[in-house]
């Protein structure tokens, strides 16, 4: 829901970064790798319990993330650097409830096993979609740029991060947090396998 409205004030300042990067010779893939390993240590901070050192890990990751697209758009977008990255965008989305389930087993693992089946439904719509506007030939005018088609809805990488975020600031909150936002995924998916299967007739 808020991803272009973020994107398109961060983008002055990402695409600066992104040509200083160019220019020292730092590839778009390199950066979506080193991304995904900050990523997997924000999620061993959190499951150790080191909640802060878990958020400035998590919020880098993030941060790189947007940087590798920025550098793709300097220098040559390609189909595997495309794939490289929502296929490790994935595994970091999975790793965080993960983490917090690991944390405290007792208190978070149910709702981590919803929040991720959550994310189940909003991934496989998201992707499915993406793979009939390919074959169909649409385009995003909302997120023009990507890789692929980005379906929208409540809850996309913005609202995500926000919610992780405040789990490491609040981690004894982190089950109402889950269910909350495993809830408005919910919603997400409906509205996604709902709008697309119109799109697509």
């Amino acid at each position: 829901m808020l991803d272009q409205h973020v994107q398109r004030w961060l983008h002055p300042g990402l695409m600066a970064m992104g040509r200083v990067l160019v220019r020292a010779g730092v590839g778009a893939d390199a950066l979506t790798w080193l991304g995904f390993a900050i990523g997997m240590a924000a999620a061993v901070a959190i499951a150790l319990q080191v909640w802060m050192v878990g958020l400035v890990l998590l919020l880098a990751s993030r941060l790189l993330d947007g940087l590798d697209g920025s550098v793709a758009r300097l220098t040559q977008p390609t189909d595997a650097g495309g794939f490289l990255d929502i296929a490790l965008d994935f595994l970091f989305y999975a790793a965080i409830p993960l983490a917090f389930a690991v944390a405290v087993p007792s208190a978070n693992a149910l709702p981590a096993a919803v929040l991720l089946a959550s994310f189940i439904g909003t991934g496989s719509s998201f992707l499915a979609f993406a793979v009939m506007a390919e074959k169909r030939g649409l385009t995003d005018t909302a997120l023009p740029g990507k890789s692929f088609y980005f379906l929208g809805g409540l809850t996309e990488a913005t609202e995500t991060i926000t919610v992780f975020a405040a789990m490491c600031i609040w981690p004894e909150h982190f089950a109402v947090l889950a269910y909350g936002f495993a809830a408005l995924c919910a919603i997400t998916t409906g509205m996604r396998v709902g709008w697309g299967y119109f799109r697509l007739r």
